[in-house]
């Protein structure tokens, strides 16, 4: 299944999600050869790992360094447009983690997310988007683990109880929350 038909067959989870899956396919179709890159600088793809546990009450979570908070490992999609590879390569380069199963080819969430410009590596990166696509993968809560100095400061598998506005961002309590829920679904079906 290719980018587009493979974003149209997604079910949103609620309102907002379905507005970000009309404004990524508009987006998408107009920038056919650049939004799988970092040169479109207005917006590009990324994709992400939520990584639970057999249980399905953990995530394997980076506390990453750029932005000083608990995240989920992900990156750019720099041309690859096989998301859900992009996502495990992402994971297992961040976490160290390994043999990852994937839940579903079909994402588990679709957002639009702002990306304040910043310097990177000594670089002004301009304030853009990043269209996002996350995928859940089961892992091991046992295996080994690894910080990936360069991007985050530790790695650690935090409960579902953690996504709370203590520990997260309104954005990011959204985001997880919803995240939890698709995986306790995709696990009792």
């Amino acid at each position: 299944m290719n980018l587009i038909a493979r974003l149209d067959a997604y079910i949103p989870a609620d309102d907002r999600e379905a507005q970000e899956k009309e404004m990524i396919l508009s987006y998408v179709k107009q920038h056919p050869d650049t939004v799988l890159q970092r040169g479109n600088l207005a917006a590009h793809f990324t994709s992400s790992a939520f990584i639970v546990n057999a249980a399905g009450d953990k995530m394997l979570m980076v506390h990453h360094t750029q932005r000083g908070v608990w995240a989920w490992p992900g990156g750019h999609a720099d041309g690859e447009s096989d998301l859900a590879f992009v996502a495990r390569k992402e994971a297992e380069e961040e976490t160290g983690i390994r043999n990852l199963k994937l839940l579903s080819e079909m994402p588990a969430s679709l957002d639009v997310l702002h990306v304040h410009g910043h310097i990177k590596k000594g670089k002004w990166v301009n304030t853009h988007l990043h269209l996002t696509t996350a995928y859940i993968f089961l892992a091991d809560e046992q295996a080994p683990i690894w910080v990936k100095e360069d991007e985050n400061t530790a790695v650690a598998w935090l409960p579902f109880s953690f996504i709370n506005a203590e520990h997260f961002d309104e954005e990011d309590v959204y985001l997880y929350g919803k995240l939890a829920k698709r995986t306790k679904k995709l696990l009792t079906t």
